[in-house]
């Protein structure tokens, strides 16, 4: 879920309130706050507590509520998990530290030591592009020892790691592998995972609530259909170089939907008018603007 703002340092209460409910009416099975979507690692302490509080009380255990709690601080983790915890969250999730790239023993040292500490069950979240280090298989297989660590969310892009953390469910067949980016939601599904995160279920949630059904019925046609229109939404996200214009155009799009103001985190800056109306265009292809 991104995090609708209305100031750099301020929520924007009714806009959070819309999305969720409209994110929910299209049948996702759970929310995940303070990710990459999310803006995590842009927001203050305070807000962060402030959302999670806020979509909590609101969700009131309707669909899980996921936590992020990536940091570069132990403890402003730490503090962030106790928070989601008594607010009623049901798991956290974490990446990598991202500043102070660490080896792999390091790695699994640090989550191995944080585990314990914790006061939820934990979802690991491979996000390299952003953190700079990956978790690797061979680290995987000893945290997938971990009984409160639930599965990993893999946002690589990469079939052929996706598939080899595939092979950690003859481990443990309770281990869930959750696909990151949206557009190879069906493949990872129909190479045996279990879901998908995906960021455009923001503005239209029916579209991959749908196409993850199809994929899992075996509904070859219907979900190769849903794909088809998914891949209409990719230009949405291509409006720059970077990164941020990924979260930008997400932003942009509920925005136009009416569901919440488009500004992003600081520094960035919502988009001109020109890119704004070619992501109109966009939705109204789709149907979801007129």
């Amino acid at each position: 879920m991104i995090t609708p703002l209305s100031d750099f340092d301020r929520l924007d209460v009714a806009g959070m309130e819309r999305l969720v409910e409209h994110i929910l009416r299209g049948g996702v099975h759970g929310l995940f706050i303070l990710g990459t979507s999310g803006e995590g690692p842009s927001l203050g302490y305070r807000l962060r507590r402030d959302l999670i509080t806020r979509v909590c009380n609101q969700v009131r255990r309707r669909v899980p509520v996921l936590v992020g709690i990536t940091d570069t601080s132990l403890t402003e983790l730490l503090g962030v998990a106790e928070h989601a915890a008594a607010a009623g969250a049901e798991a956290l999730v974490l990446s990598t530290p991202y500043y102070f790239p660490l080896g792999q023993p390091e790695l699994l040292t640090y989550v191995q030591r944080l585990v314990p500490r914790l006061p939820l069950p934990l979802f690991l979240y491979n996000m390299p592009q952003m953190t700079k280090v990956q978790f690797e298989p061979e680290i995987l297989h000893e945290l997938a020892r971990e009984p409160h660590i639930l599965g990993i969310k893999d946002s690589s892009g990469n079939l052929d790691y996706f598939s080899r953390i595939l092979e950690l469910k003859k481990q443990r067949p309770d281990w869930i592998v959750l696909m990151g980016p949206e557009h190879l939601l069906l493949e990872g599904v129909r190479r045996g995972g279990d879901g998908g995160v995906a960021g455009g279920a923001n503005f239209y949630p029916e579209l991959f609530v749908k196409l993850y059904e199809a994929a899992q019925r075996g509904d070859q046609a219907t979900a190769d259909e849903w794909q088809r229109k998914l891949l209409q939404i990719s230009p949405l996200y291509s409006f720059g170089q970077y990164s941020s214009t990924v979260v930008k155009g997400m932003k942009c799009a509920c925005g136009l939907l009416g569901l919440c103001e488009e500004r992003p985190a600081e520094p960035f800056q919502p988009f001109a008018a020109a890119e704004r109306e070619s992501i109109r265009q966009i939705l109204r292809n789709l149907g979801l603007v007129v």
